[in-house]
């Protein structure tokens, strides 16, 4: 059943992007929804009320996680019939992505409940924005599976991938996640580890899948927060790969002959790349 025949008297069920960090990121408009609505299901109320709080909001909350989600869906779906709106929040950007909710709006839509969506934060398009990869095709995949063996299995089932690879981890398993990355996907593919965004120690690191799992595993302060990881897609990073060669036997050969400052410099002239980079990869080749 689609929108247009929602009956007259059914409530509104408002689907709300909330901030993924910094609460100046919350907008008007999903304030206002917030105020408006008889009751907000909240992934976890204690988390969500500091955000009421903060904007002094005092709309009542009730719990909709992936733990009783299919019961509380039926106390918002009466509320819903009986005319009354309610907003879907989850703890942080957009509610049903790696979040409760699904099973909520697809009985909304199959009931013919309006659902409206009040935009916002993300961390998944946060992250695409400012990572340097691709962004014409991306494929985002949540959370990689707890287990290495099954982790591994599903990254070697993408390795071939031709669009960027997108991926939240948490603190826990950040450094083992980022060891298979490396492993399975090839150590030289480019990557981008996004930290904390919008957060007080917001990260944005980029390199090969080599160099992020290095940095990890080397600084305890980089395993902690909450993690985007973005991976460049196959044919991209095998195009990475065969210029980096040639950077290399470029800088092999004017190591041969020149100082090493000048190799560097004449390096980025002819190949267009990052002076500083070439630099630390010329000292690795002396």
């Amino acid at each position: 059943m689609s929108q247009q025949s929602v009956s007259n008297g059914v409530g509104t069920l408002y689907v709300v992007a909330t901030p993924i960090g910094n609460l100046g990121d919350f907008s008007h408009r999903a304030e206002e929804v917030l105020r408006s609505v008889s009751c907000i299901a909240a992934e976890d109320t204690r988390h969500t009320r500091r955000l009421l709080q903060h904007y002094g909001i005092g709309t009542p909350l009730m719990p909709l996680h992936e733990h009783n989600e299919a019961r509380a869906m039926e106390k918002v779906m009466a509320m819903l019939r009986g005319g009354e709106s309610v907003a879907l929040v989850s703890d942080a950007g957009t509610p049903l992505v790696s979040d409760p909710g699904f099973l909520l709006v697809r009985e909304c839509r199959r009931q013919g409940v309006k659902v409206s969506p009040v935009p916002g934060p993300s961390a998944l398009v946060a992250a695409l924005s400012v990572s340097g990869l691709p962004t014409d095709r991306f494929c985002f995949h949540g959370f990689l599976p707890r287990q290495r063996h099954a982790r591994r299995e599903k990254l070697d089932a993408l390795r071939n991938s031709s669009a960027t690879l997108v991926f939240y981890e948490s603190s826990h398993r950040i450094e083992s996640a980022m060891a298979d990355l490396a492993e399975v996907l090839g150590p030289q593919r480019r990557g981008c580890l996004a930290r904390e965004l919008t957060k007080r120690h917001e990260e944005i690191l980029d390199g090969t899948l080599a160099e992020l799992a290095e940095r990890v595993a080397a600084d305890a302060d980089r395993r902690r927060g909450e993690f985007v990881v973005l991976v460049a897609p196959a044919e991209a990073s095998a195009t990475d790969g065969r210029l980096e060669l040639e950077a290399d036997r470029l800088l092999l050969l004017l190591l041969e002959e020149l100082p090493l400052k000048q190799a560097v410099s004449l390096a980025a002239r002819l190949t267009g790349g990052n002076k500083n980079r070439l630099y630390q990869r010329a000292l690795e080749l002396r």
